[in-house]
């Protein structure tokens, strides 16, 4: 039967492969898009560069043969979803490394919402749960045309067919639900509460306007006894006018009375005077 025949090489390897920029790159790279081993990378480095000597050689090339290489290179990167339908061949020197992964079937599973993460899609194509345009792919790496993008699904007879599988559950979904649920609750609550202000904004105004009217009661109590201080003053006032005149009648008498009083006094001392002289003189 003879030796099977071998595979030919899909890459090629860098000329100085311990550059450390180029290994840093790498490794950045492979974080970013989940890939498992660098010869993913160089795969897709060694297409880009395929492409680009092609589009090099066309540029320089005016014979028929190169418009009709240049036409059929031109559809297959648009097919690819690499160009535009517009593209000319200087837009296929300005591809780079991230334009060729973006196109991978691991990343457009992840971009679809099919997956989680870019494991979690890794996962699910080497598994055999993703199927394009109906055929099971399990090549991560497998490049998606334009056309099959649309066909992206899970296969009938996986488990994770059913939307409601735990690993399909969108947690951003159930994250903005829960949130959404909350700011509910929130502004029910804040409602309630200006609620709650408004009805006790009467009875607290009608609180303070209690000791208002009590002191506007007591104002004009003390208005209206104003006038019965003043006329109370005033009849004192009258009676100690009034009674003025007699305590100076009263006065006078005493002074007249006073006045009578003097000469009996006099008379009393005279006669107590000429009785005191009769005595010594009956003993002598």
């Amino acid at each position: 039967m003879g030796d099977p025949k071998k595979l030919k090489k899909k890459y090629s390897t860098p000329a100085h492969p311990w550059d450390k920029a180029n290994i840093d790159a790498n490794r950045i790279i492979r974080k970013e898009y989940g890939l498992k081993i660098r010869k993913e990378v160089l795969i897709g480095e060694s297409f880009l560069k395929k492409y680009k000597n092609i589009a090099k050689n066309l540029i320089a090339s005016q014979t028929e043969q190169g418009k009709k290489e240049k036409k059929q290179m031109m559809d297959k990167l648009n097919r690819l979803g690499l160009l535009s339908v517009n593209a000319e061949l200087d837009d296929v020197l300005s591809l780079e490394i991230k334009d060729i992964l973006e196109r991978r079937l691991q990343s457009l599973v992840f971009r679809k919402g099919l997956a989680r993460t870019m494991t979690q899609a890794r996962q699910f194509i080497v598994h055999r749960h993703i199927t394009v345009s109906g055929k099971e792919i399990t090549s991560p790496s497998y490049l998606v045309s334009t056309e099959e993008e649309a066909a992206m699904a899970f296969k009938a007879k996986s488990s994770l067919f059913d939307e409601e599988h735990p690993e399909r559950v969108d947690l951003a979904k159930k994250i903005q639900e829960e949130a959404e649920a909350i700011r509910v609750k929130k502004e029910e609550a804040e409602s309630k509460k200006e609620k709650e202000k408004a009805k006790a904004e009467p009875k607290s105004e009608e609180v303070k306007a209690e000791p208002k009217k009590a002191k506007a009661e007591t104002k004009t109590e003390e208005v209206k006894a104003e006038p019965k201080k003043e006329k109370a003053k005033a009849e004192t006032k009258t009676e100690e006018v009034k009674a003025e005149p007699k305590k100076e009648k009263a006065k006078e008498e005493t002074k007249s009375e006073e006045v009578k009083a003097e000469p009996i006094k006099e008379e009393a001392k005279e006669a107590e005077t000429k009785a005191v002289k009769k005595e010594e003189v009956a003993e002598k």
